[in-house]
């Protein structure tokens, strides 16, 4: 297969969505209120044997904004220190962080021939929920992501593997998974992502994704 052909079937493989792996660290669980931290975004594209792979990482500390809550039990849950210096040295604003998240992810639509992004997460409805609220405190109009739709990995390794914990799914999908490294955005993100991959190429693998193609049309029986 091609690199343009590979390029098409991405496109078709998710229905013109790209699938964007993201995952955020918050000072909570309230997504009006609370913080957020940390974000990071893993793309994804397709090599020429129809397998899905990780792509480029992109991952950044955020200041809280103005009136942001944060819970110090989010704090020593994540291990983040607000007041480490190399932090305050990098950290953005929500605008700034998201802009440069959005940016690369438009760019890896265009180039897969999709039409939108959407939101892989391991327990997505979070991450979208905490996307969405910084999306709308920013005034963001031209959100690459759908605004509610997303693949859900921890539902996803519930169904394949058994097991809903990132950690755990990883380890049974025979993927490393360092508990100490953990609770940051790039390193779960990262994870997640070949998690998901490893998900979408054994179904593959097992035909399901070819059946589907035969169904549709797109291939020769």
């Amino acid at each position: 297969m091609s690199e343009a052909s590979a390029r098409e079937l991405m496109a078709q493989r998710f229905r013109s969505y790209l699938p964007v792996v993201v995952d955020l660290e918050t000072g909570g669980f309230n997504a009006e209120r609370d913080a957020l931290l940390e974000i990071a975004a893993v793309t994804l594209t397709m090599e020429a044997d129809g397998r899905l792979k990780p792509d480029a990482t992109y991952a950044y500390h955020i200041k809280p904004f103005e009136g942001a809550n944060v819970e110090q039990s989010a704090l020593d849950f994540t291990g983040i220190r607000l007041d480490d210096p190399l932090r305050q040295q990098v950290a953005l604003s929500e605008a700034e962080a998201l802009g440069e998240i959005f940016r690369p992810v438009r760019k890896a639509i265009k180039a897969h021939g999709c039409t939108r992004a959407v939101l892989v997460g391991h327990n997505a409805a979070f991450d979208h929920g905490f996307l969405n609220a910084a999306v709308n405190r920013c005034g963001i109009k031209r959100n690459p992501f759908h605004p509610f739709s997303s693949f859900d990995t921890a539902s996803l390794a519930g169904l394949v593997y058994g097991q809903t914990v990132l950690a755990r799914a990883c380890r049974v999908a025979g993927i490393d998974f360092d508990n100490n490294a953990a609770h940051s955005a790039r390193y779960d993100t990262e994870r997640t992502a070949e998690l998901f991959c490893a998900m979408v190429n054994r179904y593959r693998e097992l035909g399901g994704w070819s059946l589907a193609q035969k169904e549709q049309g797109l291939v020769e029986n």
